[in-house]
């Protein structure tokens, strides 16, 4: 009689365990905080042992940071923009990026990740710093790239650096404070398309060439 062969191990394991692990961790860090979730919570919740959890990730900090950037490549500016041959190009590219944006950073986990950044800058400095890398330093070159485009063209007169601090300031307002506070509500999708194409409407009208 043959000795019975045992099956390979599934492939899909790993990452529906470090899924789990993930999901369990950002519920638990937005519920009780980073200092005082642990890592027995964070195993409990997401039905893993402490060792895979620690084989996984190593240590409380990396699954922040790794939960961080797994929401921070949704933050990822378009790269098949078009080219800007006219006011109305222009516009459009701006209002699309402005509207996916404010899209994605307004959705109350974003925000939530967000105001962990902030509390837990002490705590998990790292935290702060993959946000700073993957998420807002990538967005405002997408933008200077924009201006800078738009200027080449003809289209702009300006610094880029200037005109994306002007695009963001329109775009945003206080909407994150409030938001970070819980003060404000999520606003809508009109709402967002209505900003987005008003930061738009500011900037080229403030640097038109």
């Amino acid at each position: 009689m043959s000795a019975k062969i045992k099956p390979p191990a599934k492939e899909a394991e790993g990452p529906e365990i470090r899924k789990r692990i993930l999901g369990a961790a950002l519920s638990a860090f937005m519920e009780a905080g980073y200092a005082q979730t642990s890592t027995l919570e964070i195993a409990t919740r997401a039905r893993v042992s402490k060792r895979d959890l620690y084989t996984l990730f190593g240590n409380k900090e990396a699954m922040l940071v790794a939960c961080i950037s797994e929401r921070a490549q949704r933050l990822q500016a378009p790269v098949d923009l078009p080219a800007l041959r006219d006011r109305k190009t222009l516009a459009g590219v701006l209002t699309a990026f402005g509207t996916k944006l404010l899209t994605e950073t307004t959705d109350p986990v974003v925000v939530a990740v967000f105001r962990l950044a902030i509390s837990e800058t002490v705590n998990a400095p790292k935290v702060a710093q993959t946000l700073e890398t993957m998420a807002r330093k990538p967005i405002r070159e997408a933008l200077r790239t924009i201006m800078a485009n738009a200027v080449s063209a003809g289209l702009l007169t300006g610094e880029p650096e200037a005109m994306t601090d002007t695009f963001l300031g329109v775009l945003w307002g206080d909407l994150m404070t409030g938001l970070l506070l819980q003060t404000t509500d999520r606003p809508s999708s009109p709402e967002i398309a209505r900003r987005a194409g008003e930061a738009s409407t500011v900037l080229i009208e403030l640097h038109a060439a």
